[in-house]
């Protein structure tokens, strides 16, 4: 039997391997030749790049949708059958399965072995809906098929799974849930000795558990990895977590501020975020080596055209090494896009099956501004925060200081001014049309695109 497993691409794709994938790929019999395309790679070509495979597993979500279900009819029409499975499947499955013959629910790893062996017994089923997986079982990614040296040279590694913050605009637990999950430490402590020295933690939060992540931490230390992931505000607020992370090899943190203000935080239900503790705890991180990456969401309710410029001076004066923006964005399957949709106010409800995803952004009507002055409002808080002058000004390296925010501050800030212009400009044009090579992949976006360039700045 012979397997293909896709990664589709959006213009925000980054050069990571799609660990979920690995996963699958581990799941997978070994008497089943497995092959893989990742898109940011090698853009799919719909004349030339269907292959002679007998089954093929496409990894979606909302922003490549769209081009998902291109490619899965590429492959229905010379009868290959296709198995859909991601987050933008749980969120909409009836939709998925207009474009495919089967549509896993929820994380696919803990059923796959049952799909393969259904397929061969000619018994595939339109949907599976697997109970949420124990983590105890979670094999290591395959990685034999991530080989490519255009991937950013961090090994991902996730330890958890699942959310339990009910914030309205986020999609996590849309196919995670809201329980949390947890690989047993020593597992994941096997899984980096065999792994280099750049590590990239794929948890939406990496100290969402003060008991595991100490344990983590702990343990990592000997190892002297070099380490950066995502972490929820709430969890850095105490010196002692602080302390921890450095000392297991924490050089950079992305966190989700989303906002600089009270109210709208209460109002999108991420009350745990603390407009008026950031500076401290940003001081906090950068007093103990670890850079950080903040972002911020413009378009909620309580958002007046007064945000932007408030935002980005607020940044400016966290002196935060990075930060990205984005226009709110009604996923489906989350709160927000319930609300939305309810009181009348998307604009494009199908917003993933249109062409120009950042070019009809923002998908509805926002309440205190215009549309046209949300999408200007977010371009100039690019524009302002990568100025010249902001970039001076944000600059901070003492002695804690680590390597990513002294030698790496300079050309990171100039790699995302690169970004701002790609997406001020709606985004890179890859994948419009659907029957000609796209040509080569472009560069990552967002902390992927960091990451990517950040050994080159440092020989370990």
């Amino acid at each position: 039997m012979r397997l293909e497993l896709i990664a589709p691409a959006s213009e925000d794709s980054t050069f990571l391997p799609r660990m979920g994938l690995g996963i699958l790929m581990a799941r997978t019999p070994r008497d089943v030749e497995v092959s893989y395309t990742d898109e940011v790679l090698s853009p799919f070509d719909f004349t030339r790049s269907v292959k002679d495979v007998d089954l093929v597993g496409i990894s979606v979500d909302s922003k490549t949708a769209r081009r998902s279900y291109q490619i899965a009819r590429a492959y229905r029409e010379r009868g290959v059958p296709v198995v859909l499975g991601g987050i933008h499947v749980s969120a909409c499955p009836e939709e998925a399965l207009g474009h495919a013959d089967s549509v896993v629910v929820g994380e696919a790893d803990v059923i796959w072995p049952r799909v393969i062996e259904d397929f061969r017994a000619g018994r595939l089923k339109p949907l599976y809906r697997p109970e949420l997986p124990d983590l105890a079982d979670m094999p290591v990614p395959r990685r034999d098929l991530f080989t490519s040296k255009r991937y950013i040279p961090f090994q991902t590694v996730q330890t958890m799974r699942g959310c339990p913050y009910p914030c309205e605009f986020c999609s996590v637990s849309t196919a995670n849930g809201k329980t949390f999950r947890f690989r047993p430490v020593d597992h994941v402590i096997e899984e980096l000795r065999g792994l280099g020295k750049l590590i990239m933690f794929s948890d939406d939060n990496v100290m969402i558990h003060r008991e595991y992540s100490a344990e983590l931490f702990r343990r990592m230390a000997p190892l002297k990895k070099h380490w950066i992931g995502q972490c929820s505000l709430a969890t850095v607020r105490k010196i002692d977590n602080v302390k921890l992370m450095a000392d297991s090899g924490c050089k950079a943190l992305f966190i989700g501020f989303e906002s600089i203000d009270d109210s709208t935080l209460r109002h999108t239900a991420k009350p745990q975020n603390r407009p008026g503790e950031y500076r401290e705890v940003v001081s906090m991180l950068h007093d103990h080596g670890i850079s950080v990456w903040g972002s911020f969401v413009f378009g909620f309710d309580t958002d007046t055209p007064a945000v932007f410029d408030r935002t980005v001076d607020e940044a400016i004066a966290m002196k935060l090494t990075l930060a990205s923006f984005a226009i709110l964005t009604p996923y489906p399957g989350t709160a927000l896009y319930r609300r939305l949709l309810s009181e009348g106010r998307l604009t494009h409800p199908e917003w993933w099956l249109g062409e120009h995803h950042d070019r009809d952004s923002p998908y509805f009507e926002p309440k205190l501004m215009t549309r046209e002055q949300l999408h200007e409002g977010w371009v100039r808080a690019w524009t302002r925060f990568y100025r010249p002058a902001s970039i001076m000004k944000r600059f901070r390296a003492g002695r804690a200081s680590s390597w990513i925010q002294s030698l790496g501050y300079l050309p990171l800030n100039a790699m995302q001014l690169r970004l701002a212009h790609s997406k001020i400009a709606g985004g890179r044009l890859r994948h419009r049309t659907p029957n000609v090579d796209a040509g080569p992949a472009p560069a990552p976006t967002g902390i992927g695109m960091a990451a990517r360039n950040l050994v080159r700045l440092r020989r370990f």
